[in-house]
């Protein structure tokens, strides 16, 4: 354990030594905040709850979270670093874990700064708390899902660019799965049981049902076996790699 902390320091100093990490928060920040007061009429709604704030979080995360992850292992791949990582005495699991742990930190930090979102809601009326509280544990589930799927992606390529790109794409068709116009596609052709696996594959679609206010054990599942099997599958790729 004394290991994975002491990766898991390392990989989160990184983020914080260059403006980078600074401008990315103050990105997320202003995003949610224009997406929430402008697109979402905040204040012309008449209503105190944060349900506008969580429905632009999936597609805010679209974009930050490849931006934090992107260089999770191409960055070590393209330094060479990796070799010199892999000496230390750790299984590549456990470095993978630091390096998640690591970038999932950073997104919790980023989330824990709109917090003065819920107490303003608070302060204008009287908001379902609960409700609240729950779309928070969902949003931070999402955001560690997707970067499960990001770090997965850096392990396979040198090129943050191509990390970030492809991590968008992916993490588009994952969030779009379970909407209709993705479906619809399936229909014609697909039996019942493909299109509820391909439903049931959406991130948006299980994220949405915890902001109901409910964390269903299948919601739990969902983001757990998804963070879980993209981790395996991220330390397959950097063996592989290592072997190389």
């Amino acid at each position: 354990m004394s290991s994975i902390f002491f990766i898991f320091k390392r990989e989160l100093a990184t983020y914080f030594l260059t403006p980078v990490a600074y401008i990315f928060l103050v990105i997320f920040l202003a995003a949610l905040g224009s997406f929430t007061f402008f697109l979402g009429n905040f204040f012309t709604r008449g209503q105190a709850d944060l349900q506008v704030f969580f429905s632009f979080h999936p597609w805010v995360y679209l974009f930050l979270i490849p931006a934090i992850g992107m260089r999770l292992w191409s960055e070590e791949r393209k330094t060479g670093t990796i070799e010199l990582l892999m000496t230390l005495p750790v299984t590549a699991f456990e470095i993978v874990i630091a390096k998640f742990l690591a970038a999932w930190f950073f997104s919790f930090i980023a989330l824990c700064l709109t917090f003065p979102m819920w107490i303003s809601v608070n302060i204008l009326g009287s908001p379902d708390n609960g409700v609240i509280l729950a779309s928070y544990i969902g949003s931070f589930l999402m955001a560690g899902a997707l970067i499960s799927l990001v770090s997965c992606i850096s392990a396979s390529t040198k090129s943050q660019v191509i990390a970030f790109i492809l991590s968008v794409s992916i993490s588009f068709i994952f969030l779009m799965a379970g909407l209709e116009i993705i479906l619809s596609i399936f229909k014609s052709w697909a039996p019942a049981l493909i299109i509820n696996i391909i439903s049931s594959l959406s991130i948006l679609s299980n994220f949405q049902q915890i902001t109901k206010g409910v964390i269903d054990l299948r919601e739990l599942i969902f983001f757990t076996s998804m963070i879980l099997g993209f981790l395996f599958v991220n330390k397959y790729l950097v063996e592989l790699k290592k072997s190389k």
